[in-house]
């Protein structure tokens, strides 16, 4: 009998987890003397878990942002989406849904004044689409001269990310910029040292994530200490198609006529027209950050907006390419290993001091695998929605575990902000962002896209005043982890940062911007001297 009545007590609180109760679900176990509601307003009074929405920004009247637009590809377009201009092949290609979506978005109050993209057929529907008050500029430089543009969005391969912020900030053009923020780490360094130098130019990088509702509701359970104290985080990439694996569609009218070829290169290695490493520029170092600056960079952030850990202390990484032996040099397989020595989340004592964020990916399947945040009192699963497992072991939970109030081990709170909409996606590629809470969110049970809420928070800053959620100190940590992660897979050894010098440990001849851009996989696994092998490299 008592058997059957914790099965009992077991499935109705699974049942429990997914019932929307104010935006939230709340799970609790049934017991024979307490009804089911009386057992949620315990957990309830517990927990109080706040899934408010972020203050409302300020209003977008007034004079329109003129922005221009540096580098149109597909990241390009959907950031000029989110700030209301579409293209016209896009609205012509477009779900109803979609286009409705599109179409309900709020007025951002913004022009397209100018386009730059090296690729003559991306600039010209720009031209096309945006009316006559677009301009096509060859170069950003020439862009960043003119007066009629306020602000420029940059979504150009990884490798430019930095020199053109960086003249653009110097040019006293407001900048939000695709992740990674930077490519290598000396401009990591010079970037943060001009946004610091410019104080009226408000500096955004991409993590849209940061809008995203339950990462806002997370970041209040930390704050309640809830999960206890954490030492143990997983983050994981799981994707297993052509675009998932960066194998993007070659454009029938790519050639060196269409393609500024030499512009798009820059300081990267001198190599023939290549209009696969032009489309495709994601699979290899001299433009690209691989997994550690496209993906896990998305991951860290999204815990670092809910922890505020920072930058490791030490990081260890592995993996090789095993799926898409197709002449990459980034690995297609990757584990990396952040450690936080000094890390505390819960009570401070000397027991419990300490933490890891692993972080898993493979782009050759792509089975879904949740965030998971693992506390000594609690277990929090984090995405677009999120669930908190009580620990068998907690002492937080023990006298409600005790009492038969819950089951240790089972959801005592979901909160799911889109319980009460049908979400569809397209390809597998987009659930995965959509998981990760990185296409949409939620306003009032609405569904939102996450990147118009990001563009919008930075052009209220642009017009009111105040701090982006991801800015320079976010990007700059951003950053610093992914290159320690690309250099910890390059030289084969643990990758440590000195907090006090700010700035990574080199060893002894070792050029550690030379070795992370090197054009190579991981040739410095197994070399005890990595410095040597730097010195053959010219």
């Amino acid at each position: 009998m008592e058997d059957e009545n914790k099965l009992s007590r077991r499935s109705a609180l699974k049942g429990l987890a997914g019932i929307p109760i104010v935006g939230g679900a709340l799970a609790g176990a049934l017991s024979e003397s307490l009804s089911a509601q009386s057992q949620k307003e315990k957990i309830l009074n517990s927990l109080n878990i706040s899934a408010s929405p972020p203050p409302p920004v300020g209003s977008m009247s007034g004079d329109p942002i003129k922005i221009g637009i540096i580098g149109f590809g597909g990241r390009g377009e959907h950031l000029c989406r989110a700030s209301g201009h579409a293209t016209r092949q896009w609205l012509e290609r477009t779900s109803e849904g979609g286009l409705k979506a599109f179409k309900d978005q709020e007025n951002l109050n913004t022009q397209i004044t100018a386009v730059c993209d090296l690729f003559d057929v991306r600039a010209e529907s720009a031209l096309e689409s945006f009316g006559n008050n677009v301009k096509r500029y060859r170069s950003y430089q020439e862009l960043l001269e003119k007066s009629d543009v306020d602000a420029v969005i940059i979504a150009t391969a990884d490798h430019w990310h930095a020199p053109i912020s960086i003249a653009a900030i110097e040019a006293g053009k407001h900048v939000y910029v695709e992740k990674p923020m930077t490519h290598n780490i000396a401009e990591t360094y010079a970037l943060r040292d001009a946004v610091r130098n410019n104080p009226k130019v408000v500096f955004a990088v991409g993590h849209q994530h940061r809008q995203t509702q339950s990462f806002l509701t997370a970041q209040d359970i930390i704050k309640k200490n809830i999960l206890g104290h954490i030492s143990l985080i997983q983050a994981n990439t799981n994707r297993n198609s052509d675009n998932g694996a960066w194998q993007y569609h070659i454009h029938e009218k790519a050639s060196p006529q269409t393609i500024d070829w030499d512009q798009f290169l820059g300081d990267a290695p001198k190599i023939p027209f290549n209009k696969e490493h032009f489309f495709r520029w994601r699979k290899w170092w001299a433009y690209g950050s691989g997994l550690s600056g496209d993906l896990m960079t998305h991951d860290y952030d999204r815990v670092n907006c809910v922890l505020n850990m920072g930058i490791p202390q030490y990081v260890t990484a592995s993996g090789g390419i095993y799926t898409h032996r197709d002449g990459r040099n980034v690995p297609d397989v990757y584990q990396v290993n952040m450690e936080y020595p000094g890390f505390v989340s819960g009570e401070r004592n000397d027991k419990t001091r300490g933490m890891t964020l692993v972080y898993s990916a493979t782009l050759g399947n792509q089975h879904n695998r949740r965030t998971i945040l693992m506390g000594n009192d609690a277990t929090m699963e984090l995405g677009n929605s999120l669930t908190i497992y009580a620990d068998p072991a907690s002492k937080r939970f023990k006298s409600m575990i005790e009492q038969d109030i819950i089951e240790g081990g089972d959801a005592i709170y979901s909160y799911d902000p889109a319980a009460n909409a049908m979400d569809g996606v397209t390809s597998a590629t987009s659930k995965y962002f959509a998981d990760k809470g990185l296409l949409w969110t939620y306003r009032d049970g609405k569904r939102v896209d996450s990147t118009f809420l990001h563009i919008k928070e930075w052009l209220s800053c642009i017009r009111h005043g105040g701090e982006p959620s991801c800015g320079i100190d976010e990007g700059f940590e951003e950053a610093i982890t992914a290159h320690m992660a690309g250099l910890a897979y390059k030289i084969g050894r643990r990758i440590e940062w000195d907090p006090a010098k700010e700035e990574i440990v080199a060893m002894p001849g070792e050029e550690l911007d030379r070795i992370l851009l090197a054009d190579t996989e991981n040739i410095y696994h197994g070399i005890m001297n990595p410095a040597s092998v730097v010195e053959t490299m010219g």
